[in-house]
This record gives C-alpha cells, sequence and structure tokens, in this order.
C-alpha cells in the first residue's frame, strides 16, 4: 500500500467521521446501499429566447409546476430578463452574429408563480422582448415548464410560433433548419451563467459538413441572448440542414427560429439525443404536407423502416417504406399529406444494423397563400410524467402514440390561470398506435390551463399538443412534443460501512 492511498483513506474515514453519510469508496461497499429512491428535484432552470423582432408580435408566457409529492412547503420560482449586456461585452468576439443587440431594456414580463397545480400569465408586445432566464427551487421545481406562444399578423413568420423553454445544455441537434433564399433562420442561445460560454456551431447539408469558420469560438456573454443568422455563417444556399450546436465551455439554451416568407414560421425544437430508433409524435390530422429531415453524426450510413403511428396501426407509406441517411450528411424526403384527415406520428426503426440518427418534421397546413408551418422534433417518451402550458378549452389538440406495446396514461387538466378546478382523465392507447385525445378541461375554466400526462401502466408513450389560432383566414398552429419533465432523480439509499477502510 502506497502513501497515497494511505492518505486517502485517511480522508476517506475523517469525511465518514464528520458527516456520518455512507463512503462508497469501493464495490464491495456500493454493495450495501439500499435500492434508489425516487426523489423530487429540488432546483429546475429554464431560459425562454428573444420571441420576435417583429413590431407587430404579441406573446404570451405561461409558467405551470404541477403538485409533486415530498416536496415540501418551501421554495419559489421566478422568470426574469437576461441582464443588460454591458457596452464592453458587446464589444466581444461577435463571430456569425445576425445583429449587435447591445443593450435591453428592463424586463418584461416578470412571472412570479405562487403556487404549484395553477398557471401563471403574462405578455408583452413589439419586437424588444428580451430573453428570459427561470429558477425554480423547492416545491416549484419538479416539472417546471414555461411555455412562450407569438402571434405576427404579417410578415416573414407570420402566425403562431411556440416553443417550451427549455434548459440549459452542452449539445443540441437541429436537423430542420434551412438557408433556403426563401427561409430566415436563427440560432438563438442564452447564456444563464456569470461566465461567459464558447459555442462551436456546425452545419451539414446534404453532402457532409459546409465550409465555415464563422461558427467557430462564438462567445456568448453572461446573462445575455444571442440570435445567430445561418446564412451569415455559410454562402451556400440549402434547403434541408442539420445544425449541430457544441458547446466547449459553460452551458446554453438553444433554439431555432424558422422564418419563411411564404409559409410562415415557428420554432424549431432541439431533436433527443442520436438514437437508432426514433418517434415523431402528432403529425395534425389536416397536415397538407410533411417533410422529413434526418441526419447520422456517425461514419456509418443508416437505413430507416418509416412507418406512420394511425388511429388503427402502424401503417408503411407508399413509396417511402425506408430512408437512407448517409454518414455524416442530411437527407430529406416529401411524405405528402401522410395522414390522410387522421391522426399519426412518424416511428423510425432500423431496418438492419442500429446507427445513430436524429430527426425532425417540417409540417405545412393550409392551401394556397393561407399556409402555415410548424416543427416536430423526435423526443424522449412521457416517461414518468409531461406537462405542457398554455392550453385553451378550443384550439388544443393533445394527441398521444404507444409505438410498440398498449399503454395506459392518466390526464390532468390543471387549474385555469384565472379560475376553475382540476380535473383527471384516463386514457388507453393500443399498441402501434396514434390517438387525438379528448383531453380534460377544468371545471369552470377561466383562462388557460396545463395538459400534465402521467405514465400509468404499458409500453413508452409519446406525446404532443398542438395549439392552433386562425387570424384572417390563416391557420396559425404551433406543436410542442411531451418529453418526460425530469422532475424525479434517483438518490440511492446508502448505509454506513467503516468496514471498507479495512481493506
Amino acid at each position: 500500500m502506497n502513501r497515497t492511498t494511505l492518505s486517502l483513506l485517511a480522508g476517506t474515514a475523517a469525511l465518514a467521521a464528520v458527516t456520518g453519510f455512507a463512503t462508497l469508496s469501493s464495490p464491495q461497499a456500493a454493495t450495501t446501499a439500499g435500492t434508489a429512491a425516487e426523489l423530487p428535484v429540488e432546483r429546475t432552470s429554464l431560459l425562454c429566447p428573444e420571441p420576435s423582432t417583429s413590431e407587430v408580435a404579441e406573446t404570451s408566457y405561461t409558467s405551470f409546476t404541477p403538485v409533486t409529492k415530498n416536496t415540501g412547503n418551501d421554495g419559489k420560482a421566478e422568470l426574469k430578463a437576461a441582464a443588460e449586456e454591458s457596452d464592453d461585452l458587446s464589444k466581444s468576439k461577435t463571430k456569425g452574429k445576425s445583429k449587435n443587440k447591445g443593450k435591453k431594456k428592463a424586463a418584461k414580463p416578470v412571472l412570479t408563480p405562487k403556487e404549484p397545480g395553477t398557471p401563471v400569465t403574462g405578455d408583452t408586445s413589439g419586437g424588444d422582448a428580451p430573453a428570459l432566464v427561470g429558477t425554480a427551487e423547492g416545491k416549484f421545481a419538479p416539472g417546471w415548464t414555461v411555455q412562450e406562444t407569438t402571434e405576427i399578423a404579417a410578415g416573414a413568420g407570420r402566425g403562431l410560433q411556440g416553443v417550451n423553454c427549455s434548459a440549459p445544455d452542452t449539445e443540441f441537434w437541429f436537423p430542420g433548419a434551412s438557408t433556403a433564399a426563401d427561409r430566415t433562420d436563427y440560432v438563438h442561445l442564452t447564456n444563464p451563467d456569470d461566465s461567459a460560454a464558447v459555442v462551436d456551431i456546425e452545419l451539414y447539408g446534404k453532402d457532409g459538413a459546409l465550409d465555415s469558420t464563422l461558427g467557430e469560438g462564438i462567445t456568448v456573454a453572461p446573462h445575455s441572448s444571442d440570435p445567430i443568422l445561418l446564412s451569415t455563417l455559410t454562402e451556400e444556399k440549402q434547403e434541408d440542414l442539420t445544425v449541430h450546436v457544441n458547446v466547449r465551455s459553460g452551458r446554453v439554451g438553444a433554439a431555432v427560429q424558422a422564418l419563411d416568407d411564404k409559409l410562415g414560421g415557428d420554432w424549431l425544437a432541439a431533436s433527443t439525443d442520436p438514437s437508432g430508433s426514433l418517434v415523431l409524435p402528432g403529425i395534425p390530422k389536416d397536415a397538407t404536407a410533411v417533410r422529413l429531415v434526418a441526419y447520422t453524426p456517425s461514419d456509418s450510413d443508416a437505413d430507416l423502416k418509416v412507418r406512420l403511428a394511425s388511429p388503427s396501426g402502424l401503417i408503411t407509406p407508399a413509396g417511402n417504406e425506408t430512408l437512407h441517411v448517409k454518414g455524416g450528411m442530411t437527407s430529406a424526403v416529401d411524405l405528402g399529406d401522410i395522414t390522410r384527415g387522421e391522426a399519426g406520428s412518424l416511428v423510425l426503426t432500423p431496418t438492419d444494423a442500429s446507427v445513430p440518427v436524429v430527426a425532425a418534421l417540417r409540417v405545412v397546413r393550409g392551401k394556397g397563400a393561407d399556409q402555415e408551418t410548424a416543427f416536430i422534433p423526435a423526443t424522449r417518451p412521457v416517461g414518468t410524467r409531461a406537462t405542457v402550458a398554455d392550453n385553451s378549452a378550443k384550439g388544443s389538440t393533445l394527441s398521444l402514440t404507444a409505438p410498440t406495446r398498449t399503454a395506459t396514461v392518466k390526464v390532468t387538466a390543471s387549474a385555469g390561470s384565472e379560475g376553475g378546478e382540476a380535473v383527471s382523465k384516463t386514457f388507453t392507447i393500443k399498441a402501434g398506435t396514434t390517438q387525438n385525445v379528448e383531453a380534460p378541461t377544468p371545471t369552470g375554466l377561466k383562462g388557460t390551463f396545463a395538459l400534465t400526462v402521467e405514465h400509468v401502466s404499458g409500453g413508452p408513450v409519446y406525446g404532443a399538443r398542438t395549439l392552433a389560432a386562425t387570424e384572417d383566414g390563416v391557420p396559425g398552429f404551433t406543436i410542442q412534443t411531451l418529453p418526460d419533465d425530469r422532475g424525479m432523480v434517483a438518490v440511492p439509499e446508502a448505509d454506513e460501512d467503516l468496514s471498507v477502510l479495512q481493506k
């Protein structure tokens, strides 16, 4: 036994004596621990991107935390504007930025939820609304959800745009972005921390990586948000791109805002992590055009079986039975009006060897000049629980799919933001099907409400919510998926075992 080992054991013994907790410093000690307990998370961070630069934009925010057992009575949540950038920070490295926004206006709106189980709303108008940074602690943390919804009456991206404010992370994949002539796409990067974040943005098209050095080493100042215009990172015009955001240092929130001159626009949320099998839930039954965009970061090609989970079961779309995705390249295919008047979700599985893939759908509703666009990224299953906020009695559609095995879920409509009582309803989703369920609405509803989906039994369930609002005949809509809210964390139960110090 060398001197380093003796010092380590002495320190470990001292730590055990002071804390009274188990020290799992060997495999033998680990076996003395009990099974992991599921406990509520104690802190959650969310970041909302700048909603719009349009002067005719109307933006609403809805904050909601589902009621969770064993959280105690303490806690708070707050959603506020990212701090103003100083003049010095605004002069720092700005490669690829679409504009230097400089200082922001004062924090508006600021949301301060009062109790779990009841939504809180706020709104703002115009093109000066800043990015928001939110923190929830204690009883407000597990499952905290914030929805940002913007209506734009005219101009590029007109229609309804919606996004679930997301947690900061270090890597994001966005298949479905574009630098085509009629598209104006931004990657919004928001840094919630006290130190600067350094980010690389890589673009992958039909022939692989696009030549660009402007996406390397982008500095995002502390407590600030930067919208990066994709067309400033490359001279190539490509209809289908995959954007990879990789954070070298720090962490950021990221989302792509896709604005089309003719087809409206929406937020493109990040795809779930690369996987051999993917589910893209909640294609509207009246979709007039659906485009699938996929990318594999692997050097190997991916061959995917394409199937639609309809209300009656899994269907293979004629002419689009499979999709071949070349290694390191973005592939896309038009699926047309694949749902043909019925609810549907896309299920991608490997035809042979499993190769990790990311994917998203661009969905169009309407015809002629009255068309609007939304996006559906591949997503995680509902898991234990998932929530989506900003629902109304009319205009909200909840879509659930069980791609492999029959499953049962419990859907709860929260109290309304201005009044009403929560209501729950149970649904069974048959294997291989998608159902647009008749979600409950709060009794005596006033205002908006949240929908929480809890997995009860059976196979994995995937979900999405479509929010629709027609303005001047234009069918504005936006789609948000319902991945597990990760409001619970496994905490191993440990027992003190000082015998490990004698080995």
